[in-house]
């Protein structure tokens, strides 16, 4: 049987049920719904073609064009089907809920699959993902200059029950020169949106949730804009530890990497850094004397942290002095002090 849904009411099922994208490789590289399964319809040169003899043509030659393409096909995607839904119970769209997830749905019905049509497709999913970043959070910012330990700190309060949302994570950057870490590849400006979106629909937006202070760009990526506001109006929490142990903790994480790698990324922002200091930290990257590399571009990023704790209201940043090699103590001393503040303008 097919079952026509919100996508609004497919993503809240007690029970997750598989869903089947089945627009092109293209589409779905480009953005798609988090853990669906790409089983395209068309290629995406038969996309091309289907679509041209639409416009050129007429509506029932694009289809009959569409059957000769996908005619051999059909039992392949009803094995596969079966093997990402051997229950029989799938969800399935395309970009617009329109003849590509119609086509599939009636096969599948047809094999006696229970369907969970889409409406809307795609399109209707990224409505629902810009919504999820104007709702109203009770956010808490983790804030402090590079190296306090924000991410371990995050990551431990997840580990005892508080909700956290891992912006560096989902963006997979750093968000520095050096942010990739030589290893982790940037999602899509829209796959960044909707892992965002979808990691929100899981929290209680009732309830306190974590998120590390960054600017509006990580990496290539930008925070969605309504998201962003509601951060910037959150009280922050200034960690601060020393200078000694942001050095050590610094180049330790740094000292693994390519030494091209840094220096190229170093190169990057030379002209933050002056000619001479980008000389003397590419020279202590050479060397291996890591931690005078480290100590000469913190200079920077020190000074642009600071700039940036200028920018918020009076009142709406509270500092607390941590030791950065203990994280379960600093998580235990982040939530004694988040207990004593206020929230920001973003929540009623």
């Amino acid at each position: 049987m097919i079952h026509p849904i919100t996508i609004d009411e497919f993503l809240h099922f007690k029970e997750p049920i598989a869903l089947m994208d089945v627009r092109t490789p293209a589409e779905f590289n480009q953005g798609h719904i988090p853990r669906a399964f790409n089983l395209p319809l068309f290629s995406n040169e038969e996309r091309v073609k289907v679509g041209t003899t639409y416009k050129q043509v007429g509506r029932g030659e694009a289809i009959l064009l569409g059957f000769d393409l996908t005619g051999p096909k059909w039992s392949g995607f009803i094995k596969d089907a079966m093997l990402i839904a051997p229950g029989k119970k799938i969800g399935v769209h395309c970009w617009r809920g329109g003849m590509r997830s119609g086509a599939m749905a009636w096969a599948l019905d047809l094999y006696g699959f229970d369907v969970y049509l889409i409406k809307g497709g795609y399109k209707n999913y990224r409505g629902w993902v810009r919504r999820q970043f104007e709702n109203k959070y009770r956010l808490r910012i983790l804030g402090g200059m590079t190296g306090s330990g924000k991410t371990r700190i995050l990551q431990h309060l997840e580990t005892i029950g508080e909700q956290v949302i891992d912006l560096e994570d989902l963006a997979q950057h750093q968000g520095s020169s050096y942010g990739t870490m030589n290893k982790m590849v940037q999602p899509t400006q829209e796959q960044f949106e909707n892992n965002l979106a979808n990691r929100l629909k899981d929290l209680n937006p009732a309830a306190d949730i974590w998120v590390e202070d960054e600017s509006l760009t990580i990496g290539k990526r930008s925070i969605p804009n309504p998201f962003w506001h509601q951060m910037r109006e959150a009280v922050l929490i200034n960690l601060q530890v020393s200078l000694s142990q942001r050095v050590t903790s610094l180049a330790v994480e740094y000292g693994t990497l390519d030494k091209d790698f840094l220096a190229e990324c170093t190169e990057r922002i030379h002209k933050r850094l002056g000619p001479e200091q980008t000389k003397h930290a590419i020279a202590a990257i050479r060397e291996n004397r890591m931690e005078d590399f480290i100590r000469i571009v913190l200079v920077y990023y020190d000074k642009t942290y600071c700039t940036g704790l200028t920018k918020r209201a009076d009142g709406q940043v509270f500092s607390l002095s941590i030791d950065g090699y203990d994280t379960a103590a600093a998580a235990r001393q982040i939530l004694n002090i988040s207990h004593t503040l206020p929230h920001g303008t973003n929540v009623d």
